[in-house]
Parts: structure tokens; sequence; C-alpha cells
């Protein structure tokens, strides 16, 4: 959780991480703002993986910062393209969030593999739990596309 302070309930500390995440969001949606980026590059990159292949199919852990985009049009709103939560989807990530916090066992998310990076298809909620919690890596099934 960074340098924010746990209280030890695992709801208010959720709300905490929450709500930082929400605000780094925020701040990167001004920062584009006042460089006149085009409202798209705040939004999480859909991509059309049709095609694409070359990746050994397979449950593997995979680094976070290689997952570039969805392939979920309905996520792409939800998420930046740093996975940062808008605030629609504050309940679901909290729940992730103390799942993870209370250790308990999540399923891996699911990528299309696309050259050396990857695309999701399943666990944008995971995925973005998992950065904002500062993991480099997270358990995969990767499809070769």
């Amino acid at each position: 959780m960074g340098s924010m302070l746990a209280t030890g309930l695992g709801h208010i500390d959720a709300e905490r991480a929450f709500d930082r995440v929400s605000r780094a969001r925020r701040r990167a949606a001004l920062v584009r703002l006042l460089r006149r980026r085009p409202a798209e590059c705040g939004r999480l990159p859909v991509i059309d993986v049709r095609g694409a292949a070359g990746v050994r199919a397979g449950r593997r852990e995979i680094p976070l910062c290689s997952i570039r985009g969805t392939l979920e049009p309905s996520r792409a709103a939800q998420f930046d393209p740093d996975f940062r939560p808008a605030p629609i989807a504050r309940g679901r990530w909290q729940r992730v969030w103390l799942a993870e916090h209370r250790g308990a066992p999540l399923p891996p998310i699911s990528v299309v593999a696309v050259g050396d990076e990857y695309v999701l298809r399943d666990g944008h909620h995971r995925v973005s739990v998992a950065r904002a919690r500062g993991a480099l890596t997270i358990d995969a099934m990767v499809d070769a596309g």
C-alpha cells in the first residue's frame, strides 16, 4: 500500500487504497488536460488481437507493466492506461483488494499475448489492485492470440 499506514480494519484500508489510486487517476487526467492530450489517452486502450500469434499458451507469471490494453470495450472507461480505476469500479475494486489483503486465492487473470506484451481479457480489477499494491508480476492464463 505504499507509504500509507494500515489501520488493521480491512474495509477502511480498502477505502483508503481506492481513494489513493482514484486521486492518482484524477491527477493524471489533469496533466493530460493541461498538456492538451485527447480524452482517449486517459482510457485503457481497446486492442484488436486478431492475427496475433507466436507465444506459447498456458499459465504463468507475467510482468504487470507488460499489460497494454483490454479486449473489453466496456472496461476501457473504467480504467486508465495505468489501470487506475474510475469511481464506478469502487465496489468491485475494494472487494478484490480485501480478498487479496486477507490472502484469499484469486484466480489467474486471462490475457492474450501480442509479441512481448499482453492484452487483458479478464481480471481488470485484479490487475488494478495488484498495481496499486506495488506488485511487479501477476499469475495469468496466457492465450496465443
